[in-house]
């Protein structure tokens, strides 16, 4: 297996002395302002890019000291990268959101197909110029969707796979599944069921070296709400067992030709580390996590009470808490970024 020597080293920036990738995401924006607008009493107009700048910032100073890279946004992310601790490296988000105050109105991630673009005035070379050691697209995919809408969605992956080769930076791919019919991808048990089988073939689909995805950023292949057996069950319908979760685990992992990590997608802190101790448990091959809200977001109400200062002093606490007992879990079970490929000693640097 080729790889480039910036890629080979950013790689190594990114992930922890054993190879495997403890990320923090911060990058959050539209749902950020949604929180924050919540948490202190305002309205969405009413949070101030100084209030996101604040809270990405607290996180980041406070959380980097446990966690071998942070995920961050340009718009309201750069002072949480300049607070980032020594040694922890950098993701930077490329796609648009809903937040943005001065793209908001060419956004579009609704249904049927969820459509979104890259920020208008930002490229990876801006991102390598802020300290970038890798870049993180976010797309929403369903495998059967119409091919007017994958199309695009296809071809931007690989235009920015190609731009990510060029500067020699890895490129992190996040895929979010959908139902086609517009139903709620977290609450319907059809949806639940349909889960596995998409998230496996969307998997497959990115392996592709097409596209020059370095590490695919993936969801659980199952809504632990309806696995029957797992402390998360949420008591309504059983779409699967805790065998048959075990099971669609591997058969995710198993369509990754690609070193792939695991997102939290909003849920708390105790579903993602048993999401994590179940992967552990099914033996699959993973390399680590990229997980934000599951880490920091019961800190929104401190913030709403005390501001950043109150953010922060939770976050010695609570934050850390919560990092480090999902490090604990990861460290049983993720493997080195690298042993997709082999090993160290099957990498050809180029």
């Amino acid at each position: 297996m080729e790889i480039s020597k910036g890629k080979y080293d950013r790689m190594e920036n990114i992930s922890d002395e054993n190879g495997v990738i403890k990320a923090a995401a911060m990058d959050q924006r539209g749902s950020l302002v949604r929180r924050l607008s919540s948490a202190c009493g305002v309205e969405n107009e009413e949070v101030t890019d100084g209030m996101m700048e604040e809270f990405k910032e607290a996180v980041s100073e406070v959380l980097t000291s446990y966690a071998s890279a942070i995920l961050l946004d340009p718009e309201w992310g750069l002072p949480g990268a300049e607070a980032r601790q020594e040694g922890t490296g950098l993701v930077m988000s490329y796609e648009k959101s809903s937040a943005s105050r001065k793209y908001s109105e060419v956004y579009d991630h609704k249904l049927p197909a969820k459509i979104n673009e890259l920020i208008p005035d930002w490229t990876v070379r801006k991102s390598v110029e802020q300290g970038a050691d890798a870049v993180k697209l976010l797309i929403y995919y369903h495998p059967d969707e119409e091919g007017i809408y994958n199309g695009p969605k296809e071809a931007m992956v690989e235009r920015v796979g190609a731009e990510c080769a060029h500067h020699e930076i890895p490129f992190f791919l996040e895929f979010i599944g959908y139902g086609l019919d517009g139903g709620d991808w977290k609450n319907d048990p059809e949806l639940a069921r349909e889960k596995p089988d998409v998230v496996t073939r969307t998997i497959e689909e990115f392996s592709q070296d097409k596209y020059n995805v370095d590490v695919l950023k993936v969801e659980f292949p199952v809504n632990m709400k309806f696995a029957k057996g797992t402390d998360s069950y949420g008591g309504e319908e059983a779409v699967y067992d805790k065998e048959e979760v075990l099971e669609h685990f591997r058969q995710a992992a198993d369509a990754a030709r690609r070193p792939m990590i695991y997102l939290s997608a909003g849920v708390d802190a105790p579903q993602m580390r048993e999401s994590l101790r179940l992967a552990n448990e099914a033996a699959v091959d993973w390399n680590g996590v990229l997980c934000g809200r599951a880490t920091w977001q019961n800190g929104l109400v401190e913030y709403g009470k005390d501001g950043a200062q109150g953010l922060r002093e939770w976050l010695k606490e609570g934050g850390v808490a919560n990092i480090t007992k999902m490090n604990a879990i990861i460290d049983e079970g993720a493997k080195p970024w690298y042993e997709v490929y082999g090993g160290k000693e099957e990498l050809e640097i180029v």
